[in-house]
C-alpha cells in the first residue's frame, strides 16, 4: 500500500475537490451500489465508476471496498464520509444563516433537546440571545440523547441540551453540566389528592397504570430501580412514550394513571394539561441536564450567547 502523504493530499483536495464530489460519495454510501447511484443520478454506471476512480485518485486512497454485498467504505473512506456529511450540513447552515441575516436577524441556531428539557427555559434562553442587539432565528429538534449527539457530531445541530448519561458517546463532544433535575410523581388531580393523603406504598402504586419512557431511558431505568429496591417487580407500562406532552394528556384522561417526570417538566404539565404533583419525596435524582457542543466546532457569537443564557437561567435554578 502506498504511504499516505498529507501535504500532497491537501494540495490535491484544495485544487480539485468540489461539493458535488462529496454528494457523490454520500450517495454511494447510501445506495451501496454504483448501479443504483447511476439510476438515481440518471447517468450511466461507467460514468459513476470513472467519477469514483477520479475521486479516489484525488484523495490518494481507496474510499470504498467492493464485494458481492455491495460497496462498503474503507476505514479512511469512513473518515472522508464523516467529514463530507459535516461539510454538507455546514452548507445547509450557511444557507439558513444567510436567510436569517437577509431577514434582519443575526444568525440561525440549530438546537437539539430531549423531550424532558423545559420548553419555557429554552424559550427564555432564545429570547435572551441577542448578538449585537439583533434577534436570532432557530430550529429546535426534539429527540433522544444518542441520536441528538450523532447529529451534533455530523454538524446537523449546533448545540444539544440533554441528559449526561454514563453511556453517552462523547467522542469529539464537550460537556457542561447545567443542573440536576429532581423527580416528581404526577397523576390526575383526583388521584393525586387521594395518594397525597397516604404514605408512599409502592405495592399499591404498582397496581396503577404507569406511563413510562421507552426501555433504556433514564427515567424508565430509575422507576425500575425504585421498585426493585422495594423488593417488587417493576410495573409493566400501560403506555410507553418519550413525549412529555403525551404523558400529560394520558395522565389527565384517567384517575388510574401515574408517571414520574423531572420537576420542571411536571410543573409545566400542571400548568398546561391540568395534571397534579403527588407530594412524595423521592430519594434519587436523574442524570444532570447538560450542554453539549462540538469539541472542535466553530464558535459563533450566537452560539456563545445562547449557551450563556442557558447557564444564567439554570444557575438561577429550575423551580422544583
Amino acid at each position: 500500500m502506498t504511504a499516505f502523504d498529507p501535504d500532497e493530499a491537501l494540495h490535491r483536495l484544495t485544487s480539485r475537490l468540489k461539493m458535488r464530489h462529496l454528494m457523490l460519495l454520500l450517495s454511494i454510501e447510501q445506495q451501496g451500489s454504483l448501479t443504483r447511484v447511476a439510476e438515481k443520478m440518471a447517468t450511466s454506471q461507467p460514468a459513476v465508476t470513472n467519477a469514483l476512480a477520479e475521486l479516489e485518485n484525488t484523495f490518494g486512497v481507496p474510499l470504498f471496498a467492493r464485494s458481492v454485498r455491495g460497496m462498503r467504505p474503507t476505514a479512511l473512506g469512513q473518515v472522508v464520509l464523516n467529514r463530507a456529511r459535516a461539510l454538507v450540513h455546514d452548507l445547509g447552515q450557511l444557507v439558513q444563516e444567510m436567510d436569517a441575516v437577509a431577514s434582519g436577524h443575526a444568525a440561525h441556531l440549530r438546537i437539539g433537546a430531549i423531550p424532558f428539557v423545559s420548553g419555557q427555559m429554552l424559550s427564555e434562553a432564545l429570547g435572551r440571545t441577542l448578538p449585537r442587539g439583533r434577534r436570532i432565528t432557530a430550529t429546535i429538534h426534539e429527540g433522544l440523547g444518542p441520536a441528538l449527539l450523532a447529529q451534533l457530531r455530523d454538524h446537523t445541530l449546533d448545540i444539544v441540551v440533554g441528559w449526561a448519561a454514563p453511556s453517552a458517546d462523547l467522542e469529539n463532544v464537550a460537556v457542561e453540566v447545567l443542573y440536576r433535575q429532581q423527580p416528581r410523581l404526577i397523576a390526575s388531580r383526583r388521584l393525586a389528592a387521594r395518594l397525597g393523603r397516604e404514605r408512599p406504598a409502592w405495592t399499591r402504586l404498582a397496581d396503577l397504570d404507569w406511563i413510562l419512557g421507552t426501555p433504556g431511558s433514564p427515567i424508565r431505568e430509575q422507576v425500575n430501580e425504585i421498585f426493585l429496591r422495594a423488593g417488587l417487580a417493576p410495573p409493566a407500562p400501560a403506555v410507553q412514550t418519550d413525549s412529555s406532552k403525551l404523558i400529560g394528556e394520558l395522565i389527565v384522561a384517567t384517575d388510574r394513571a401515574v408517571s414520574i417526570l423531572p420537576a420542571d417538566i411536571a410543573e409545566e404539565l400542571v400548568r398546561i394539561s391540568g395534571a397534579a404533583i403527588v407530594p412524595y419525596t423521592l430519594d434519587w435524582t436523574l442524570p444532570p441536564i447538560s450542554l453539549f457542543t462540538r469539541a472542535d466546532g466553530l464558535r459563533r457569537e450566537a452560539d456563545a450567547l445562547f449557551a450563556d443564557a442557558l447557564r444564567e437561567i439554570y444557575t438561577r435554578g429550575p423551580r422544583g
